[in-house]
C-alpha cells in the first residue's frame, strides 16, 4: 500500500508565487478560453482544438505526440524527474447542442457548442502547463499532461488513450482532473473520498411483431403496448432488485415507432440509460435487464433485439491522494473555500484511469449569480466566471508540484 508523504515542506513553492503568475497569465488564459469555445469539436472529431493545442504546446518549448486519434500527451521533468510522477488531464471534446449565449466568443460552429466546461479544463490545463514550465527548476518529480478526446461519447476517449499506452513509458504515481461546478461559487473547489460519480451503460432495445389495423387490435402483435409493459417492467430492477442503499438509475429516455393514429406499427425501438455505483451490481442489473425484456416480449408474442452499451465505469477517488489534494487546496485558497463534492448519478470516463492508478477528481467553482452565470452544464447557456481560469490553472499547477506518493 502506498503512503502519502507530508504536504508541508520547507521546499514547497508558495502559493502565491502560483498565484501571481495565474494573474500575470490572465489575459492569456481568456484568450485561449475564447478561441476554444468559439470552436467547438464534437467527439473523436476535436482535429483543430488537437493542432491548436499541439501550437500551443511547441510556442512554450514542450514536446508532445499524438495519441489515441486527437489526443494529446505531454511531459514536463522538474528536477529529480524519477522522484515521483503525475499525471494531469483534461477533455477537450464539446457537445452537439446549439449555443443560446450571446457573447463575442460565441460558437461558430453551429450545432456545436463547449456547454460542458472542457474548454475551461483544456484552457486550465494549458495554463497550469505555462506554470510548471516558468518554475521548472524549482519543484521535483515529472509532470504528465493528458488533452483527452471523446469524453462524451463511448466508449470514452479515456479507454483509448489507456489502450494507446498514456499511462506508460513513465507511468504515473497518481492522476488529477477537474471538473466545472456550475452549482459552486466561483473561488471555490470541492473534493470527496471514494466514489464520487456512478458508471453509465446505454440501452437499446428493438422490438418486432405482427403491425396491422388499430381497429383491428386482435389481428397484431401491438407492440406498442408490449413496450409499455417493458418499460413499466424495467423499473422494478431498480425498486425491487436493487439494495436500497446502492446509488441506482434506469431511465427510458426515447421511444419510436409508428406514425400514423390508425396503424398499429410492426417496430418500436426504445432507448436508455443505466446507472450505478456498484460495478458488481452493475452487472447483474445487465442479466436482469435482458431477461426482463425478453421475457415480457416472449410474453406478449414479439420479438426483442437488446443491447447493452458498457460504458464508463464508476469514478471512485482514492482516499490517500484526495486526501492530500485537499489539503494542498486548503493551503492554496484558505479552508473556507474548499467543500466536499456531493455524489452525482452522473458519469465520466475518468473512471477508466482511476481503475489503473491512484487518483482525485475534483470540482472548480464558476458560478456568479450577480453576474447570470446560473445555467447547468449540457444547457445552451452554460457559461462561467472567468476568473474560475486563473482558479484552475493555479489549483491543478500547485497539485502537480505538490502532490508526493511513496
Amino acid at each position: 500500500m502506498f503512503q502519502m508523504q507530508p504536504i508541508y515542506n520547507n521546499n514547497m513553492i508558495a502559493p502565491c508565487k502560483i498565484q501571481e503568475l495565474t494573474q500575470q497569465y490572465a489575459p492569456m488564459l481568456a484568450s485561449i478560453r475564447h478561441h476554444l469555445h468559439a470552436n467547438p469539436e464534437l467527439s473523436f472529431h476535436e482535429f483543430e482544438t488537437c493542432r491548436f493545442i499541439g501550437n500551443q504546446l511547441k510556442e512554450w518549448g514542450i514536446d508532445f505526440k499524438n495519441i489515441a486519434g486527437t489526443g494529446i500527451v505531454a511531459i514536463i521533468e522538474g528536477k529529480n524527474p524519477t522522484d515521483r510522477i503525475i499525471a494531469l488531464r483534461a477533455d477537450i471534446d464539446a457537445l452537439p447542442i446549439t449555443e443560446e449565449n450571446i457573447i463575442e466568443y460565441k460558437s461558430k460552429n453551429e450545432g456545436v457548442m463547449h456547454a460542458c466546461g472542457h474548454d475551461v479544463h483544456t484552457t486550465c490545463l494549458l495554463g497550469a502547463t505555462k506554470i510548471l514550465k516558468d518554475l521548472q527548476d524549482e519543484w521535483d518529480g515529472t509532470i504528465k499532461l493528458i488533452f483527452q478526446p471523446g469524453e462524451e461519447k463511448n466508449p470514452g476517449g479515456a479507454s483509448l488513450m489507456i489502450r494507446d499506452g498514456v499511462l506508460e513509458n513513465p507511468k504515473p504515481n497518481a492522476i488529477v482532473a477537474m471538473h466545472v461546478h456550475p452549482g459552486l461559487q466561483i473561488g471555490k473547489l470541492s473534493f470527496r473520498k471514494g466514489l464520487i460519480m456512478a458508471s453509465a451503460d446505454e440501452i437499446y432495445i428493438t422490438l418486432k411483431g405482427k403491425g396491422g389495423h388499430a381497429a383491428s387490435p386482435h389481428l397484431t402483435t401491438d407492440i406498442v403496448l408490449v413496450a409499455a409493459h417493458i418499460i413499466v417492467g424495467l423499473q422494478q430492477i431498480v425498486s425491487r432488485n436493487t439494495n436500497p442503499f446502492t446509488p441506482c438509475v434506469l431511465s427510458i429516455c426515447s421511444i419510436h415507432g409508428g406514425n400514423t393514429t390508425n396503424v398499429i406499427p410492426a417496430e418500436v425501438k426504445l432507448v436508455g440509460t443505466f446507472r450505478t455505483m456498484d460495478e458488481s451490481w452493475r452487472y447483474k442489473a445487465h442479466e436482469l435487464i435482458r431477461k426482463q425484456v425478453s421475457g415480457i416480449a416472449n410474453a406478449m408474442g414479439a420479438e426483442a433485439d437488446i443491447l447493452i452499451d458498457v460504458g464508463y465505469p464508476a469514478v471512485i477517488n482514492d482516499a490517500s491522494v484526495t486526501d492530500q489534494a485537499t489539503q494542498l487546496a486548503q493551503k492554496y485558497f484558505g479552508d473556507e473555500n474548499i467543500e466536499e463534492t456531493e455524489l452525482r448519478m452522473g458519469a465520466e470516463d475518468f473512471g477508466f484511469y482511476a481503475q489503473e492508478l491512484p487518483a482525485c477528481f475534483f470540482r472548480l467553482g464558476v458560478r456568479n449569480e450577480a453576474a447570470g452565470i446560473i445555467h447547468n452544464v449540457h444547457t445552451s447557456r452554460f457559461n462561467i466566471d472567468e476568473e474560475a481560469l486563473q482558479a484552475g490553472a493555479g489549483i491543478m499547477a500547485w497539485l502537480g508540484m505538490n502532490l508526493k506518493i511513496n
